[in-house]
């Protein structure tokens, strides 16, 4: 796939506009850390050439005068609240970050519980961390935020929340996702840190929507897509427009907090240091974008995607048919169908013919491969198979893998296992051809083609089973599937 973003340009930048940033103030800045700071797939696929790692990456270069603080709100871990993207609570989240960091080599320096009120699961998750070394802080509910600024700015606001004791320029914090208290723990410490004479700074780094892009630009819209659950809409930033005459782009949530957040710095600092949302921003992905016809081009397919991905939603009952609507709104505003993306009407057209469940994969150098259900495999493993083929120039007519191997397994499935499926899936086929890659070099030649599938796309006539979309994805496949099932079944894995 051809780059439209040069990432080492976005590192140099980025870092050179943070540390730009913590100067302004006592050499001391809150940094907001916003999305995902690992594996950020959603801005490696609108913005291709950004690497899943670069805001890591990014971080690592100020990795001396950095530390980390992870919030994370005390209703979420009392509810057990869950991220689907993971398959772990956030309570399990924030242990997670806190090893991803420091295998990184970053000092991460505490956690703070925000709405602490003393909830027995969070007393007990708070001496779980301590136990493992972690300092932990408490900070409370504080009735009227975050509207009431002359209540939430005193004694009787942030002056109850306990002070976190850090000690480099930059403190970067960061959740196990939104909602975690991220900007009240930054503000907080701003209340704490100039009752103590240090003029701490706040800045906020979210890579989407990006300020410097017009507002129906894909790269954008993708990003309204992508959060259409969460109501965020995209806008002109009007306070930055009347300060400088100059259009920016922000999203709801950040325009509509601002005179609440200004008002709330000015009482903490004497002054707030930025005239508009947009202001308090860092980003700087937009100056890395070298190729704006590609990046339009990913952004689109992204949105078709993620239309995919939401009627899946919505088939499921995770969301109401509204987010649906809303992304169908989008496409329009963009002038983009489902048949803009190519591998749709190839499965579609595949099963038609066949009669059985089929799928169709574009591989990055552009050529369609298809698959059906048949005895031996499901649609998505036949279709691997033919794609692996393809990539290293084997003939259709030869078997990778011997009936001789699968027969053995598919009885174990069946008479052992409990599976009502003899048919193999795509981890049990990649398995398959590992063993056989051993003995036959034929197969080795396909195994060792895996790598090629990154940045494919593959889209199936009925839902995948989590197992083959999992494979996928550990592939680096982006993935969609019609709304329905491949039986009648009421229960599917």
């Amino acid at each position: 796939m051809k780059a439209g973003f040069d990432n080492e340009k976005y590192l140099e930048l980025q870092s050179a506009k943070i540390l730009e940033r913590v100067s302004r103030f006592d050499n001391k800045l809150y940094l907001e850390f916003g999305g995902k700071l690992f594996d950020d797939f959603h801005a490696s696929r609108v913005l291709p050439g950004f690497l899943p790692d670069s805001k890591i990456k990014m971080l690592s270069q100020l990795k001396d005068k950095a530390e980390i603080l992870v919030a994370i709100s005390a209703n979420d871990i009392e509810k057990n609240k869950y991220r689907n993207d993971l398959g772990i609570t956030y309570d399990a989240e924030v242990l997670r970050l806190i090893d991803v960091f420091k295998s990184k080599g970053f000092f991460v320096g505490s956690v703070v519980i925000t709405r602490f009120n003393e909830q027995p699961p969070v007393v007990a998750f708070q001496k779980r961390l301590e136990m493992l070394g972690i300092k932990v802080y408490r900070h409370y509910t504080i009735e009227g935020y975050p509207s009431d600024v002359e209540k939430i700015v005193s004694d009787e606001g942030f002056g109850k929340n306990e002070y976190v004791v850090t000690t480099r320029p930059l403190v970067v914090v960061t959740a196990p996702g939104p909602g975690s208290g991220k900007m009240a723990t930054c503000l907080s410490q701003l209340y704490h840190e100039y009752k103590r004479g240090v003029r701490a700074g706040y800045a906020k780094y979210e890579t989407f929507p990006v300020w410097n892009l017009p507002l129906n630009h894909p790269v954008n819209v993708a990003y309204e897509a992508a959060t259409a659950d969460l109501n965020d809409v995209n806008m002109i930033d009007p306070f930055h427009l009347e300060a400088y005459g100059e259009m920016a782009v922000n999203y709801n949530r950040d325009v509509d907090i601002f005179p609440v957040l200004s008002a709330t710095l000015t009482r903490v600092m004497g002054e707030c240091p930025y005239k508009s949302p947009t202001d308090m921003g860092v980003n700087m992905a937009g100056y890395a974008i070298v190729d704006d016809e590609v990046c339009r081009y990913a952004s689109k397919q992204e949105i078709i995607r993620r239309y995919y991905n939401a009627e899946l939603d919505v088939r499921k009952g995770l969301f109401g048919k509204d987010i649906l609507s809303k992304i169908e709104i989008l496409m329009q505003k963009l002038n983009i169908t489902i048949n803009d993306r190519k591998v749709v009407s190839k499965a579609l057209e595949k099963e038609l013919v066949t009669g059985v469940p089929c799928c169709a994969i574009e591989l990055p150098n552009g050529k369609i491969v298809t698959g059906k259900t048949g005895a031996l495999f499901g649609a998505a493993a036949s279709t691997l198979i033919n794609a692996l083929k393809v990539l290293a120039d084997i003939d259709d007519s030869i078997d990778l893998i011997s009936s001789a191997v699968i027969e053995p397994i598919q009885k174990l499935k069946v008479n052992n296992m409990g599976s009502v499926n003899p048919r193999l899936h795509t981890d049990e086929v990649l398995l398959c051809l590992a063993v056989c890659a051993v003995t036959n070099p034929i197969a080795k030649l396909a195994v060792d083609k895996l790598p090629l599938l990154k940045d494919s796309e593959l889209h199936s006539s009925v839902i995948l089973s989590h197992v083959d979309r999992k494979t996928f994805k550990a592939l680096g496949v982006n993935v969609t599937s019609e709304p329905k099932k491949n039986s009648d079944n009421v229960f599917t894995v």
